[in-house]
């Protein structure tokens, strides 16, 4: 599935379709959608990194200094104690206090006032003072096992010549009696008494706190931070140090204070990589974000691009269709945008290609079909012409003058039909051609009907269509005219640059129903009895030269006689033998 997704995706993207529209929406897509997201993830990625970093930083160094003010404050609390003991054993009056056994009275109400004190002393922190002396006897809680501090490191670097506080630093309760060692972690201090004038000179006063409140604290900061906290004394001796295992590098994150209290010095190390691992993760969850924001925007993109160019193409395809000669392909019409308005457009447009190309085909089909009529009036017209000419004469001879003049003026009707060489020929050749058949009519008739012609000799060159006039003027005297009676009008007139034909006659008309039928029936269909087809070949004719908005239009009431109207556009014949139109 995803190969067939990626090779589409090549495909889009190739050489050949590369500058196709679809690809070039894509692209546009994309730009607008990943640049504005680009710029948005990268500048918000720098400020939080700026923003975390700059936090974290701070909250390191406000954590060192909590751990400062923490163990200053255990370490002053202890140096008070000391110091409140060292100036009551500096007192003349507790000059009862010995480095042996009490075994007077005296001495004994003097240790019992001295043990008073380092019980008022205690905290809740405090886990033991002592005095203890230079014989190895010691005032204070009775669970102490001198001979053990030795095992304390700090407590074995102290020489009698050692002046002022020592600190010892952190380790386990282990030097008790009996079950008092519980391993405890124990802060110490050990003041060695330098008053050579009094009884306790050379004497330690060691007093002990319980460190578990430090430690936590130490290991709290190590788990929040992740940083390596390290305690060195003045001289460079490990205090304390964390548990987990840590090369330090010069790229490490250092924050380091200096205890006023004993000069001990606190270093946290933070390596870079963790120190910068917040900004990281959000640095590796706006690239993520970015390239699944990236992603969704090609994939709606692609998407869009697609739904958008396929109506395009759908569009492409219909007229490579109609090119191919499928006229009838229509396109579906989507919405009423621009692409929409194009795809009616398009119909449209078809529609009437198609309506142009059967009236085309109908009209070449009427002209063959005229033709191969027109091809079987002429077989041999020579003969009828010399037929009517041998029966002319033979009228003549035996004195018939009303046959003759019948014959001649027959002759040149027919002439006038059987001369196909021009479609159209001048208005005024083809009144002439009706005046010959009216003559034929005025013989058989005698003067029963009547004609009346209003038409300006300025129009008698305009074209008109061969052999329109005559089938009408036959349809008034075969159903018009009762016996050849009647009036007939013709008139011509000029309409801006159309000309306007009517022709009347009060003869019997035509049914309402009958003319209906006249005027809605086919050029190929058969007509219903004689007149329809003359009309219709009439009206097609016209059509046919000066297109479908011209032809006859009938008008008729029975009993009261027709009128036929034709309009046409003036076309003169040029002396070069083309048609010119006005």
């Amino acid at each position: 599935m995803l190969n067939h997704f990626f090779k589409k995706v090549y495909h889009r993207f190739s050489i050949r379709s590369y500058f196709s529209i679809r690809t070039k929406l894509l692209f546009c897509f994309l730009i607008v959608a990943i640049i504005p997201l680009l710029s948005l993830g990268a500048l918000n990625y720098y400020q939080s990194a700026i923003v975390i970093n700059s936090q974290f930083g701070k909250y390191g160094e406000n954590t060192v200094a909590q751990l400062d003010q923490q163990i200053t404050s255990a370490l002053n609390r202890m140096s008070q104690t000391t110091g409140t003991i060292y100036s009551y054993l500096l007192d003349p009056a507790r000059g009862g206090i010995g480095d042996h056994v009490p075994t007077t009275y005296q001495e004994i109400m003097d240790k019992d006032d001295f043990e008073a004190l380092l019980k008022s002393l205690k905290t809740d922190l405090t886990r033991g003072i002592y005095l203890i002396t230079r014989s190895g006897y010691y005032y204070g809680e009775n669970i102490l096992d001198v001979s053990k501090l030795s095992d304390i490191p700090a407590w074995r670097s102290i020489t009698y010549s050692s002046k002022g506080p020592n600190w010892l630093g952190f380790y386990p309760m282990n030097h008790g009696m009996g079950d008092s060692d519980t391993g405890e972690p124990l802060l110490g201090l050990a003041v060695r008494i330098n008053n050579p004038a009094g009884t306790q000179h050379g004497s330690t006063i060691l007093i002990e706190e319980n460190a578990q409140v430090l430690l936590d604290m130490f290991h709290m900061f190590e788990e929040d931070t992740k940083a390596h906290l390290t305690i060195t004394d003045s001289e460079g001796q490990s205090i304390y140090q964390s548990e987990s295992p840590f090369t330090s590098n010069d790229s490490d994150v250092v924050w380091n204070r200096t205890l006023a209290a004993n000069g001990w010095k606190l270093e946290a190390r933070l390596p870079s990589k963790q120190f910068y691992f917040s900004s990281s993760l959000i640095r590796s969850n706006t690239v993520l974000v970015a390239i699944v924001s990236c992603l969704l925007a090609f994939g709606l993109a692609y998407i869009f691009s697609s739904k958008f160019t396929a109506r395009i193409r759908r569009l492409k395809d219909s007229m490579q269709k109609v090119s191919f000669g499928k006229l009838h392909t229509r396109t579906l019409v989507e919405g009423k945008d621009e692409l929409g308005s194009l795809d009616t457009s398009f119909n449209r447009m078809v529609g009437g290609i198609q309506s142009l190309v059967q009236e085309v085909e109908q009209s070449e089909r009427l002209k063959k079909e005229a033709e191969l009529k027109a091809f079987h009036y002429q077989i041999n017209p020579h003969l009828l012409f010399n037929t009517l000419n041998s029966i002319q004469w033979k009228a003549r001879l035996q004195g018939a003058e009303d046959i003759r003049q019948m014959l001649y003026h027959l002759t040149m009707v027919l002439e006038g039909n059987l001369d196909i060489s021009q479609e159209l020929i001048t208005l005024g050749r083809e009144l002439r051609m009706i005046e010959h058949f009216l003559k034929i009519q005025e013989i058989r008739y005698g003067s029963a009907f009547s004609y009346e012609q209003t038409c300006g000799e300025e129009l008698k060159p305009y074209l008109i269509p061969r052999m329109t006039l005559q089938p009408l003027f036959e349809n008034i005297f075969f159903h018009g005219f009762e016996d050849g009676k009647g009036n007939i009008s013709l008139s011509v007139r000029e309409e801006g640059e159309h000309l306007l034909l009517t022709l009347s006659d009060d003869g019997a008309g035509i049914t309402e129903e009958k003319l209906r039928a006249l005027m809605l029936a086919k050029p190929e269909s058969k007509p219903q009895g004689r007149g329809g087809l003359g009309v219709q070949n009439a009206d097609q004719k016209f059509k046919l030269h000066f297109g479908q908005q011209y032809g006859l239009i009938v008008r008729s009431t029975k009993g009261e006689g027709t009128t036929i109207v034709i309009r046409w556009p003036k076309k003169e014949e040029s002396p070069h033998g083309d048609n010119q139109d006005h």
